[in-house]
């Protein structure tokens, strides 16, 4: 079996002196390698088949046979790591809610320990006839979600 803490090094190796930043490795019973890696401006394609050589250069096909698929984390997927959520501060997001409850709302703040959205609700203000919008912080840890995505708009 291919060692995925190999695959992990030779991807970071590449990745050191780069803005990309690695999002996921898996590696199938089968020995077929998946890379996902991440930009805040998104992924080219070169550089996905620049990492697939490099990480191919380390590895020996005479030693295990195997199949090696690099690529984005892809758009809508769940976040999976912080480096996801600080890029897409500024932008709407959805939230699932482990509580199953699911909002939309712009991703204000990540760090290592939770995350922040902007949602807004209408709320009745007094002197008002009518509810108006307003702006309401969340946080979340991240062991409270299920998931976090960013929404795509073609607005």
């Amino acid at each position: 079996m291919i060692d995925k803490q190999k695959v992990i090094e030779l991807t970071k190796e590449w990745l050191s002196d780069k803005d990309y930043f690695l999002v996921d490795v898996t590696i199938s019973k089968d020995d077929k390698i998946a890379v996902e890696i991440d930009h805040a401006e998104g992924v080219w394609i070169e550089d996905c088949a620049e990492l697939s050589r490099h990480i191919e250069s380390g590895l020996s096909r005479d030693i295990e046979d195997y199949e090696l698929e690099v690529g984005s984390a892809g758009l809508g997927q769940p976040f999976k790591v912080l480096d996801q959520y600080l890029i897409h501060i500024g932008k709407e997001v959805e939230v699932l809610s482990k509580a199953g409850k699911k909002l939309k709302g712009v991703l204000k703040s990540a760090n290592e320990a939770s995350f922040t959205i902007t949602i807004s609700k209408k709320e009745k203000i007094e002197g008002s006839k009518r509810p108006q919008l307003v702006a309401e912080d969340i946080e979340f840890t991240y062991g409270d979600v299920k998931y976090t995505k960013y929404i795509i708009n073609f607005k």
